[in-house]
């Protein structure tokens, strides 16, 4: 029987006049990529931001690991990691200090740090430009290294708000292949918003569907 590690019940948010996520429920397993597929607007990033508490709920609940948001939002932060759609990373310093700052602020120990740092390094295919400024690496190589960031403290739950949007199709297939590598070496569960159809296929167990705020459907991609 497949474990539950999400669990998102009649969540909505309005702003305004608009309805931007309408009482929508799913749940995401243990160990699997899912994804929340759908065009700009549908309300893809802002389920993904209540879900990780960057906004309130109107309505609804989130529950990470056993842990519901409304009364353990520091149990769910410490359960997750998140890639922004943004850039997150510091371009004047190397990867390794980009790495290096996340550890501390995750509260890693000097030991611990320093392995996960070069093993997500190699993981990733960024060893060799640990020590390289990070303004010069392509968008692929920035993509990777915001991933290893968000996996420092090894979270339980990954979330990803459309992980390739921008890069070209070699760098979104190399980012796919490390996320699928990452996700099986540490049975990580991985939700991933996304607008492109070939993204959701390559990587997504199971995918919700969204339009206009609501979930449209709902299941396996050839469901």
């Amino acid at each position: 029987m497949n474990q539950t590690t999400v669990e998102v019940r009649n969540l909505s948010k309005r702003f305004g006049e608009v309805q931007a996520v309408d009482d929508i429920s799913f749940e995401v397993f243990s160990g699997e990529c899912f994804g929340l597929l759908g065009p700009n607007g549908a309300g893809k990033s802002t389920t993904i931001k209540m879900m990780i508490a960057l906004l309130s709920a109107d309505a609804g609940e989130v529950v990470i690991a056993g842990h519901p948001l409304s009364r353990e939002p520091m149990r769910v932060r410490e359960s997750i990691g998140y890639v922004p759609q943004m850039l997150s990373v510091d371009g004047v310093l190397t990867g390794y200090e980009n790495l290096l700052i996340f550890g501390k602020l995750y509260g890693l120990r000097q030991e611990v740090r320093e392995q996960r740092i070069w093993e997500i390094l190699e993981l990733l295919g960024l060893e060799e430009a640990a020590h390289r400024q990070v303004k010069t690496y392509s968008g692929g190589m920035i993509r990777r290294l915001e991933i290893g960031q968000a996996i420092l403290h090894r979270p339980k739950v990954l979330f990803l708000d459309e992980p390739t949007v921008g890069l070209d199709p070699v760098a979104r297939k190399a980012v796919w292949e490390h996320l699928e590598t990452l996700r099986k070496h540490y049975n990580m569960t991985v939700l991933l918003t996304t607008h492109y159809m070939e993204e959701a296929e390559a990587l997504c167990a199971r995918i919700a569907i969204m339009s206009q705020g609501s979930i449209a459907a709902l299941g396996t991609v050839q469901q």
